[in-house]
């Protein structure tokens, strides 16, 4: 089987593609990979270096939800098109929605991994402002939704704010987003602390709930989204906001294998998202035996269940009590790192995702047999 992936290079779908590419090629799928937004480094891509049956084609078209990508969709659409036509794969995985609609004959799955309308109206409580641009945006997605072959979304909840914002697909299915364990250490010693990861001045990742009350433990928030790549010189970009009662230390962009110590360390992990479709962030930490105190939002509860701990939606004084509750219960503290700890691994891990994503090539494929 031969499938044509797409993804960009500038959010988290970066390292869900990470999996999806190296799982299908470990189970001797061919894959071409095509990349969009920005060129990537040669320290982002050293993971496909041993992948043999991985073709890697980067490019840097803008993506459609910048404002300048409308420039660029046209050419785009028309580099992919050109790219099945030469490579003849069997099945296209896209993970852009505007992309659904490409004029090819060529099965396409899509998966809806985040959009900006959804975004703006769970971050402001209500739609976006009309205007040109945002017609258009709504008209492409809605166009790639309803052409695509299956629509593929990491959560019921995403499912629904895209029948919601755009349109109902004829064929859709749910399959969770997983990691690979083998990246993360849930064995190492930890420290009383609590770790947050997102930008502090994003309304979305809303980390700054952690800045707004005390806490009995040390909190570190890493400000940035996703691992850099390695550089020559240390990177050292840590604050410390420190009072009598406040204890935050805010680091700068880390590196992959920073980040795992920073998981392996800490004791709680803060997922503090008003806005998460799927929270990879909160899985790594959950593989590192981290305790989740969650948002109290729909997508969290339908991932973590009764293996996190919840705070009211939004609020910094429900936040610090669940920390303190922790902090002051080390038995109960334990016990949930635990629980997120044996949920991830034997649920949200790669191999199961791998497993679905080949069921559905197979059966879109066979489907597409029967016809001819």
């Amino acid at each position: 089987m031969h499938v044509l992936v797409t993804a960009d290079t500038i959010s988290g779908v970066w390292t869900y593609t990470r999996e999806l590419v190296s799982g299908l090629v470990s189970r001797g799928t061919r894959v071409t990979f095509v990349s969009f937004g920005e060129i990537p480094l040669p320290e982002q891509t050293s993971w496909m270096n041993n992948l043999h049956g991985l073709e890697y084609r980067p490019t840097a078209f803008r993506l459609d939800w910048m404002h300048e990508g409308e420039q660029d969709l046209e050419d785009s659409s028309a580099y992919l098109a050109s790219l099945v036509h030469e490579l003849k794969p069997d099945l296209l995985h896209l993970n852009q929605m505007c992309y659904g609609s490409l004029p090819v004959n060529v099965p396409r799955v899509v998966v809806a991994h985040g959009d900006l309308i959804s975004w703006w109206k769970v971050v402001h409580g209500h739609e976006p402002k009309e205007s040109r641009w945002l017609k258009w945006y709504r008209r492409v997605g809605s166009a790639g939704l309803a052409e695509a072959s299956i629509v593929v979304a990491p959560s019921e909840w995403m499912l629904d704010m895209i029948h919601a914002c755009y349109t109902q697909a004829d064929r859709e299915q749910v399959i969770y987003n997983g990691r690979n364990p083998i990246f993360f250490n849930p064995n190492g010693s930890k420290d009383d602390s609590v770790l947050a990861i997102g930008r502090l001045l994003d309304p979305s990742k809303q980390v700054s709930l952690l800045t707004q009350r005390t806490h009995p433990l040390p909190v570190c928030i890493v400000g940035a989204d996703g691992p850099v790549q390695a550089s020559a010189v240390p990177i050292r970009a840590d604050v410390k906001v420190a009072t009598d009662d406040v204890r935050v230390a805010i680091k700068g962009p880390q590196t992959e294998a920073q980040l795992r110590s920073l998981y392996s360390r800490a004791t709680i992990y803060a997922a503090t998202s008003r806005y998460e479709p799927f929270t990879m962030t909160a899985l790594e930490a959950a593989l590192s035996r981290c305790a989740v105190i969650a948002n109290d939002i729909p997508p969290f509860r339908e991932i973590w269940g009764d293996s996190a701990l919840y705070f009211h939606a939004n609020d910094a004084s429900s936040l610090a009590k669940m920390i303190r509750r922790l902090s002051d219960q080390p038995d109960l503290c334990r016990a949930y790192a635990n629980r997120a700890y044996h949920l991830a691994r034997n649920y949200f891990n790669a191999k199961r995702m791998i497993d679905e994503y080949l069921a559905l090539y197979q059966k879109l494929l066979g489907t597409r047999a029967a016809a001819a």
